[in-house]
């Protein structure tokens, strides 16, 4: 044993060695991977500013156009990460979207409000929590905002009048287009604009004012224009409220034959193709209102809000007139403008690829140069690594050696241990047959003596005691036998076609009248008239016999044992239930076990019932398993496959099969095993007064019965099932005598005896210990 272990230490350093140099060259190439990944990810500032930006809608080109102005400004600043929300001028939607943004606490907010007076709360309820807003293009009814960036409204629809009383000369009728944002303060402002500044000439009428979804439903709009041109055809101008609107106009009045004499002046003014410039340029729109974004503006207050720089509340932007005296101009500006930003980003660009390449090549240098170090570190290692597995090596040669020799031993003994086991298998099964053979002639006579009418009752009592114990210790050899038989595989079954509900009845009613003896609520449930299944009635006997003892063995007095049949996807199914004890998870695990007998020092038994139960219901190649908790009971489920499929042909009963004798134990320990005459002792007592007082602490009935029918003449007798009632009865009678077994349920005997000789009350009462433990120190424990 001792090279054993030097070996396994050995091999233990070995497998250490090598397992550290894994890990080592593991580290090394995470801590390399991690490296790069760092190196090549590198950012030049981690973002730290989060603005939210709910829009009203990114539908429309000029909404983009901010947006795309935005993003631009924000590339200034990597540091700032940019959230859009867009609302598709849905108040109620934008008013959720913002309590959004608000939940994922960004640093600042802009918005653009679909309409003014439904947004108006919810900014004010976002500035009073400390978010600062600012808001862009349109405006609320309120206040309460951080800043606000945008043109005119109003200017913008003074602009468009003037501009139309230029064009008209003082005299013409006029038509206002809008969109269905008609809430918008862009809306309101520009209509009131252009009316008031209408009001100055007299010779131009306002004829109407039609508000039209050009972007969602532009045939509809199309055909409404048409119409009130058809109706008003001395039309003279249309004003609307944006370029796109204005090119729809010229579409129609293109297809009415009237765009000649019509003048149509539009809003935005974006560059870009069919943007308000190239309209204007195109002659299509007569004039477009310049109306700047103000998503650049409205970045750059946000940086001063967040770097806490001195920023403008109010930051109103300039408008202008576009229309044929400048048009040019403005449209070779704007192209200037996007060639320069696109050259800009352009640059921007490829001076991102240029970093990352620089950033790359840097990391490729730094990876080289700790890869070097570490390869010079590894080949160090992996060469004091060799020379210490070549020692290891050679003491493994020899120790391996030696392993092999003791292994030889090993396996010799462990043929000598089996050998031994069989010898003492085998002593069992003799004895066991041995013991066969006076059991029979004590049941024949004995049945003669119980049977005899003339005998007194007490004495049939005492006989009655002497055959259910003689019955048990016969079920016991049997046991024994079986087991034997089932480890060779010389035993196999022979089934018949059996009714499982009578069959199981028959044995539930033999435990009557112990369950009557113990007020344990036992009950036979079926919903099954009859089930047929195919067993061999001994063995299954045996096993409903063994769970059912055992169920009464660990359920207290005043419990209940149901035993239900039924039949569950054409399975017999079998359930004996009780509310005992329980099982541990331990003890279910090794529950049919041969041998096993669980933790319960006051429920011992031999071990074998579950273990032969299981094995006998495998030959029937059914199931048996348990379910259980501490203290709430135990189920046992016997599963049986139906039909006989399954049994080889030499498994089928025949009369050459049957016993002519007793079969094995089968019927001598269902018949009557219980069957207690439960007669009061005190009916059988002596006439003469008794004086002296006996008390008896006996778990075992039966034993209590015993001795009350043996001593009850001559004492009066007080019973206890368990400690706790032994001590209140020793206490309140104060008896002569105490007669008490070591191992019953509460406190043992020993404890009991311990509190008797300490206490003033009972310390006088001589006690005498029942016990099977007859080992000399266990007397001393007892007589100390």
């Amino acid at each position: 044993m001792s090279s054993l272990n030097n070996t396994n230490t050995t091999l233990h350093l070995y497998n250490l060695n090598f397992t550290l140099s894994r890990q080592f060259l593991s580290l090394v190439i995470v801590f390399l991977t991690v490296f790069q990944n760092f190196s090549c990810n590198k950012k030049v500032k981690e973002k730290h500013f989060v603005i939210g930006f709910s829009q009203c809608t990114t539908h429309d080109v000029w909404r983009k156009y901010m947006q795309k102005e935005m993003e631009r400004e924000l590339a200034f600043h990597p540091e700032i990460k940019l959230i859009v929300k867009d609302a598709g001028l849905s108040s109620d939607k934008q008013i959720q979207q913002i309590k959004e943004l608000m939940d994922e606490k960004v640093d600042i907010l802009i918005a653009t409000p679909a309409e003014a007076k439904p947004i108006t709360p919810i900014i004010e309820e976002a500035y009073s929590k400390s978010f600062p807003v600012i808001l862009v293009d349109r405006n609320i009814l309120s206040k309460n905002y951080s800043a606000y960036i945008g043109a005119s409204n109003y200017k913008v629809g003074l602009d468009a009048g003037a501009y139309a009383n230029s064009l008209l000369k003082g005299y013409g009728n006029v038509l206002e287009i809008g969109g269905i944002d008609v809430g918008s303060s862009a809306d309101i402002g520009r209509h009131n604009g252009f009316k008031d500044c209408l009001k100055q000439y007299p010779g131009i009428k306002y004829v109407a004012r039609l508000s039209e979804d050009w972007d969602a439903s532009p045939a509809e709009a199309e055909k409404d224009l048409t119409n009130q041109l058809i109706k008003n055809d001395d039309i003279h101008l249309i004003f609307t409220q944006n370029d796109r609107i204005g090119f729809g106009c010229y579409k129609v009045c293109k297809k009415l034959g009237i765009d000649k004499k019509i003048f149509i002046i539009g809003v935005d003014g974006l560059p870009g193709q069919e943007g308000g410039i190239d309209l204007v340029d195109r002659g299509i729109l007569k004039a477009t209102i310049l109306y700047p974004t103000g998503g650049k503006e409205a970045i750059r207050t946000a940086v001063n809000i967040l770097e806490n720089q001195p920023y403008q509340k109010e930051n109103q932007l300039y408008t202008s007139i576009i229309d044929s005296s400048n048009v040019r101009m403005m449209k070779l500006q704007s192209q200037k403008i996007l060639s320069q930003q696109n050259d800009i980003e352009r640059q921007q660009n490829i001076l991102n690829e240029q970093i990352i390449i620089y950033n790359n090549q840097r990391t490729f240098n730094n990876i080289l140069t700790i890869a070097l170090l570490l390869v010079l570190l590894l080949g160090t290692a992996v060469f004091f690594s060799w020379r210490k597995n070549k020692r290891i090596t050679k003491k493994l040669q020899t120790q391996n050696e030696e392993i092999s020799r003791q292994s030889s031993q090993l396996i010799e003994m462990s043929a000598k241990t089996e050998e031994a086991h069989q010898a003492r298998l085998n002593f069992f099964t003799n004895i066991s047959h041995e013991f066969r053979t006076p059991l029979t002639l004590i049941f024949a006579p004995l049945g003669e003596l119980i049977a005899n009418t003339r005998i007194q009752q007490d004495t049939r009592q005492a006989l009655q005691l002497i055959q259910r114990n003689v019955m048990r210790l016969y079920r016991l050899v049997n046991q024994l036998m079986d087991f034997r038989k089932i480890e060779f595989k010389k035993m196999k079954p022979h089934v018949s076609e059996t009714d499982l509900v009578s069959f199981t009845k028959e044995i539930v009613d033999s435990f009557k009248v112990l369950a009557k003896n113990k007020n344990i609520d036992l009950q036979f449930i079926t919903s099954e008239r009859s089930l047929f299944v195919w067993v061999d009635t001994t063995m299954m006997d045996k096993v409903i016999f063994n769970v059912l003892s055992n169920a009464f063995k660990f359920t207290n007095d005043h419990g209940l044992i149901h035993v239900t049949i039924s039949k569950t996807n054409d399975n017999a199914l079998i359930r004996i239930e009780d509310d005992g004890i329980g099982m541990t998870k331990e003890v279910i695990d090794h529950a049919f076990e041969p041998f096993f007998q669980g933790e319960y020092e006051n429920y011992k038994g031999t071990g074998l019932g579950l273990a032969l139960s299981k094995e006998l219901i495998e030959l029937h190649h059914g199931s048996i398993i348990v379910k259980s908790q501490r203290r709430k009971g135990s189920t046992f489920e016997i599963s049986l496959l139906p039909g006989n499929a399954h049994f080889e042909k030499s498994e089928f009963e025949t009369n050459s099969n049957k016993e002519t004798v007793i079969n094995e134990d089968a019927d001598i320990y269902t018949t009557d095993l219980y069957n207690i005459n439960n007669i009061p002792a005190q009916s059988f007592g002596a006439v003469l007064p008794k004086y002296l007082t006996l008390l008896i602490i006996e778990d075992n009935q039966e034993m209590r019965d015993y001795l009350n029918s043996r001593l009850g003449t001559d004492y009066n007798i007080i019973e206890a099932a368990d400690g706790n009632i032994a001590l209140q009865n020793a206490f309140d009678s104060v008896p002569d005598l105490i007669l008490c077994d070591i191992v019953i349920p509460g406190k043992n005997g020993l404890e009991l005896t311990k509190i008797f000789k300490s206490d003033v009350r009972t310390s006088h009462i001589p006690v005498v210990l029942l016990t099977a433990k007859d080992q000399e120190n266990q007397k001393i424990e007892g007589m100390e």
